[in-house]
């Protein structure tokens, strides 16, 4: 399995061109900063993310995710926005052998195809909880400033992580200026 790449399963189909729809998510914090999160078993630092379910909208999969992965409810936070359009991300063709076919479509894996979305935490930290689900995705997390992922993130997801930050942060800096 690749760093960062959930295995594929049969509730996440690939569509005609071989993408698998999945949510980003961006926590920030008062203090302008995000949530970054280090992968189990990884030295990989990510943004949660996860796979939509079937019949499930990309909002709802955003806020299932983000219990699973970081334990938040959706008292714990606010949301700010999200993205306009799906962002795309391919696997280098030398990775994607090692993804293979999922189970319910017999297309090639080629990435993801992702709607990012920003929330706000209005609870106290301590609400963070990594092991909130039966395997935990993540073993650590700190708060770091909104643009340093970019320095961090696999490169295969780079340009995706710039086009979510860069869409994203108008939302960011409307939040800091009305003080909430």
């Amino acid at each position: 399995m690749l760093p960062g790449m959930p295995p594929a399963t049969e509730s996440q189909a690939l569509d005609r061109d071989g993408y698998r729809r999945n949510v980003g998510i961006v926590v920030c914090n008062a203090r302008r900063q995000v949530l970054w999160a280090r992968r189990v078993r990884h030295d990989g630092w990510q943004f949660p993310q996860g796979g939509i379910q079937p019949h499930e909208s990309a909002r709802a999969a955003a806020f299932r995710e983000l219990h699973e992965e970081v334990g938040l409810q959706a008292e714990h936070v606010r949301l700010l926005g999200a993205t306009e359009q799906w962002l795309k991300y391919e696997v280098p063709a030398e990775l994607v052998g090692k993804v293979g076919k999922t189970e319910a479509c017999a297309r090639p894996f080629r990435g993801q195809k992702q709607r990012w979305f920003l929330f706000q935490l209005i609870s106290q930290e301590s609400c963070v909880c990594l092991d909130a689900c039966e395997r935990p995705e993540f073993d650590r997390w700190q708060w770091v400033d909104y643009w340093q992922p970019l320095q961090q993130v696999v490169e295969f997801k780079r340009r995706v992580y710039q086009q979510a930050l860069t869409e994203l942060e108008p939302l960011l800096r409307r939040m800091s200026a009305a003080g909430v």
